[in-house]
């Protein structure tokens, strides 16, 4: 993969990398597509990462289908996919973590302890290796993302992080590898996370900024159903991830919650065009 990476940089090519963990669908394909705009060459990864699954979390059972992802990447032109074996990525001696600290406790990090330190060190390791000069990730995965794109700034690394939009199901269900645990009475009951959202949509459209108010419009539309067990439904700093109690800058609506043994995730962006801070930019 290094001696490919450096063939590329030697023929002036630009060269974008989509880390993934495989199992792909739309919003990993989307990645895809973004980073052969933007780019003449693009890598994609496909790695189950063990560092960052907890003890009594799904490693062992997590999605995995490599032939199907190899021929999808391949339909969409891209002709260089690594995909290492854990010992390759974690020698019996390996001993070096990376931690961003502040924001990997929160949220994500308090609920699964040492995940984020897995993310960032797998992360910088792809980044090390292929070399790329751009990067994607998906919104989904807000917290991550902010942590990767938080982590490539302090140790000055080349690879601009590029963040992209949630592909969601018809339905409103944003795009997971995990949904495919869900069974049929499940999957129904986890579109309740798009309504959640949707009832912060219409709260901040009306006025409303109150980080506590908006937090309870949220909740209130969870708790209608009964197969969803909460885990947190939080307005945050889009930067920091620390909550707030008023709306007027660059804010997180965020959601995980669970459905039989399926933990989802989900979010809201509202952003502030300068100049106008009564009406928002939301990303759903």
């Amino acid at each position: 993969m290094k001696e490919l990476a450096h063939q590329e940089h030697a023929a002036h090519r630009i060269l974008g990398l989509v880390p993934t963990m495989g199992a792909l669908h739309e919003g990993h394909l989307s990645l895809i597509k973004r980073a052969r705009q933007d780019c003449t060459s693009v890598a994609a990864s496909i790695f189950v990462n063990p560092k960052q699954f907890g003890p009594a979390e799904d490693f062992a059972k997590y999605p995995r289908a490599q032939q199907t992802d190899t021929e999808k990447l391949a339909a969409l032109g891209i002709q260089c996919v690594f995909i290492p074996e854990p010992a390759e990525m974690y020698p019996q001696d390996y001993s070096t973590y990376v931690n961003v600290d502040g924001i990997s406790e929160r949220l994500e990090g308090r609920t699964r302890p040492g995940h984020f330190r897995g993310v960032s060190t797998v992360v910088l390791k792809l980044l090390q290796i292929v070399q790329p000069q751009f990067a994607y990730f998906g919104r989904k995965d807000a917290q991550q993302a902010a942590i990767i794109s938080r982590m490539a700034h302090d140790l000055n690394l080349d690879a601009e992080i590029v963040v992209c939009p949630i592909v969601r199901e018809a339905d409103g269900l944003a795009m997971s590898s995990r949904n495919v645990y869900l069974n049929p009475a499940d999957r129904q009951a986890a579109t309740v996370l798009h309504r959640a959202l949707q009832a912060v949509q219409n709260e901040l459209h009306k006025g409303t900024r109150d980080a506590l108010q908006l937090q309870f419009a949220m909740r209130r539309v969870l708790e209608q159903e009964p197969r969803a067990k909460i885990d947190y439904a939080e307005i945050v700093d889009a930067r920091t991830f620390e909550p707030v109690t008023h709306v007027a800058r660059s804010s997180y609506a965020l959601l995980a919650a669970k459905f039989g043994e399926t933990r989802l995730l989900d979010n809201l962006l509202i952003e502030f065009n300068p100049g106008n801070t009564n009406e928002p930019r939301i990303e759903l």
